[in-house]
């Protein structure tokens, strides 16, 4: 027992002896152990939270194996896991990999990794490559698990990868989503209700309900993510039930379930330099390709135009490679902002948005205003590809606005997903078990 440590000897006239606890010492003692205890908890959640930090300006083309459509990254449990991503550095420089498990609201969960992980993590990532033929060099690694080190994950839920370089420093790091399918998931857009957002405005509805589990107190067991377009930083979470119908458990809210609309994302196309690519004004070289497209304008008091799109990914592709993974090129791309007809507040900076840097705002992506030109402009490194962007006005208080620019129609083709999340009854994790989609072009009133 830990208290013997803390027994004090003490001799007696009777020349016996016996053992008092020294009760200020013991007291000292636990006192200290809580502090320690509680020091290494803050550090540890305080980390995590540092842990989301934006991507360095070398890494680039960070993918999981989802199609280019919808790259929300959620696999079924069981199933395989794959991440790549390019270092343009090119040095072949080594990375090792770590998974964390987080509850329905990013928050670290109560598992152990020995709870969550089948094998070990902390490994090197092995399997990379170097670019050929291409005047940006670049290694291109990739993980997938399982692997010899990594069998795969035992339980649903929110998961975050952390890369970290040889000095133990991370280097960036990714959410994605564990599915054990549980439930069923219904979602309907709707237009909005209120008249002051009913031409702005896209409104969802949505039930959950499921035949292996009994919803005996939804309102604090069920959590819902509603994800609009693969963007996880502006999901729509802590919404409780309306009511039920058996154990299908509805929501049909307006104000609390709605998204602006937005308008489609803009897009260019660069597979090949050597014929015009759409949305590409013109290509130079010098010491990498330079290719700069036409310039944008604010869309804010335009009707709105159908212009299809992938809702706001990506997908690395090229004209006559056979494989783009190692053979693709990187390109300065060039954009141009002309907000002529528009009067931004002063606090305002543009970012150029996209799946590209998971809609990070990242010091390379700030379209920074030119004197000379009268436009906002930036030079982003990006591999050959499809590329899905959108102008952002982001405040000092790191509020975002993608409709100031762009404006927001609600005929905009949005993708929506729904998660749903339940937690037993003395659960210690969130369990990820549904997802529902649909897409606003089937949107009703």
């Amino acid at each position: 027992m830990l208290w013997h440590r803390f027994r004090e000897s003490v001799t007696i006239k009777s020349n016996s002896t016996i053992f008092i606890p020294n009760y200020r010492l013991a007291m000292k003692s636990y006192i200290l152990f809580f502090i320690t205890v509680l020091f290494i908890f803050f550090n540890v959640n305080s980390q995590t939270e540092k842990e989301l930090i934006n991507d360095p300006d070398y890494i680039k083309s960070v993918t999981f194996n989802k199609p280019p459509e919808n790259m929300l990254p959620v696999f079924k449990l069981g199933d395989a896991f794959e991440m790549s991503f390019d270092d343009v550095i090119g040095d072949e420089a080594d990375y090792y990999y770590q998974f964390e498990h987080y509850d329905y609201d990013w928050k670290p969960s109560q598992l152990f990794k020995n709870e969550f992980l089948l094998g070990i993590d902390d490994m090197r990532i092995f399997n990379y490559r170097n670019s050929f033929t291409t005047i940006q060099p670049y290694s291109h690694y990739d993980l997938r698990i399982p692997n010899q080190f990594t069998q795969g994950f035992k339980v649903s839920g929110n998961y975050m990868i952390h890369i970290y370089n040889s000095d133990q420093e991370l280097v960036f790091s990714r959410k994605f989503m564990v599915l054990d399918q549980k439930s069923v998931v219904g979602v309907e857009i709707k237009r909005a209700r209120d008249l002051n957002y009913v031409l702005t405005q896209q409104r969802i509805q949505l039930f959950i309900d499921s035949k292996e589990i009994n919803f005996i107190n939804p309102n604090d067991q069920l959590k819902i993510a509603i994800i609009q377009n693969s963007d996880l930083n502006t999901s729509i979470t802590d919404i409780k039930p309306q009511f039920n119908l058996g154990n299908k458990q509805v929501y049909r809210y307006d104000e609390q379930t709605s998204f602006w609309a937005g308008n489609e994302f803009l897009n260019f196309e660069n597979r090949d330099f050597r014929s015009p690519n759409m949305n590409i004004d013109f290509v130079r070289k010098e010491e990498l390709y330079n290719a700069y497209l036409f310039v944008d304008g604010p869309r804010k008091n335009l009707e709105y135009t159908f212009n299809p799109d992938i809702n706001g990914n990506y997908l690395v592709t090229t004209l006559d490679n056979e494989d783009n993974d190692v053979q693709a090129e990187y390109v300065n791309i060039h954009f141009a902002l002309d907000t002529q007809g528009i009067q931004l507040p002063p606090d305002a900076k543009i970012y150029i948005m996209g799946n590209y840097n998971a809609f990070q705002l990242q010091p390379e992506n700030e379209a920074v205003y030119n004197s000379k030109t009268g436009k906002y402009e930036a030079v982003i490194l990006l591999k050959q590809g499809f590329y899905n962007y959108r102008y952002t006005v982001v405040y000092d208080n790191s509020s975002q606005d993608p409709g100031f620019i762009s404006g927001n129609k609600w005929q905009t083709e949005n993708q929506y997903s729904v998660l749903a999340y339940y937690r037993e009854l003395g659960g210690r994790y969130d369990q990820l078990i549904g997802i529902g989609e649909a897409n606003s072009q089937n949107i009703t009133n």
